[in-house]
């Protein structure tokens, strides 16, 4: 039974490092002891080793440990072995071509509709719709596909941002982006604010958070859906 957390990201304004997550994850991975963490996403160049003493020190504080999946002889067998698995914010581009590059994609995405607890924020959400399709990020290397692993039925628009009332900004807001997405594309594009998550428990999606989120589906007005949403019949 899929056990999901699907966040738009891991840091909110004013706070620290997954800090307004934690109590969620206390209940997530509430038998878990150690983690497995997919660092590729690399926010900023980031090292793979600076990137998991991050997430160490967040997970430290309700009793986890991490591990790095780059520090694994065999990554595909520490997917496979794993208790837990979080994949973290940064660039989608990059982070899907080294899952499809590392052979790790298709492992990633039978271990966790196995049951193996899994956390995405930003980049490691994106991953968890139909397609890449619909992130914020700059495609600064190129993914031989940009299909990922489709634990839920729709597409994920991480970070969503409303546009801003009296802005002169003339560039295209995050709601034209999705709509040139339709144009192409017929799946739902869920736009999930700041400090907003998705709970998957088995076949079950749930809203998460204080805020509501944007749906967009094709050829339909978008739609504000508010807090504990049953989102499961989305497609």
């Amino acid at each position: 039974m899929k056990k999901i957390i699907i966040a738009s990201t891991s840091t909110l304004h004013g706070g620290s490092y997954l800090d307004y997550l934690l109590p969620a994850l206390s209940v997530h991975f509430n038998h878990v002891k150690k983690l497995l963490f997919i660092p590729f996403a690399r926010p900023s160049g980031i090292t793979h080793d600076e990137y998991t003493r991050k997430v160490s020190e967040a997970f430290a504080q309700i009793g986890i440990t991490v591990q790095g999946i780059h520090e694994s002889d065999n990554p595909i067998e520490a997917l496979e072995n794993a208790e837990a698995i979080f994949t973290g914010g940064g660039n989608t581009f990059l982070l899907v071509s080294q899952l499809y590059k590392t052979g790790l994609m298709e492992t990633l995405e039978k271990v966790v509709k196995n049951g193996t607890p899994y956390l995405g924020t930003s980049a490691g959400s994106n991953i968890c719709g139909l397609t890449m399709g619909t992130t914020n990020d700059m495609p600064i290397v190129y993914p031989p596909s940009f299909n990922t692993l489709g634990f839920v039925p729709f597409n994920i628009n991480p970070h969503y941002l409303d546009p801003i009332e009296g802005s002169t900004h003339m560039g295209e807001t995050r709601e034209t982006r999705i709509k040139e997405f339709h144009h192409f594309n017929p799946q739902p594009v869920l736009g999930l604010r700041e400090g907003s998550w998705l709970e998957v428990s088995g076949n079950k999606i749930t809203l998460k958070g204080n805020l509501p989120a944007r749906l967009f589906r094709k050829n339909q007005a978008p739609v504000e859906l508010e807090p504990e949403t049953d989102l499961s019949d989305l497609n």
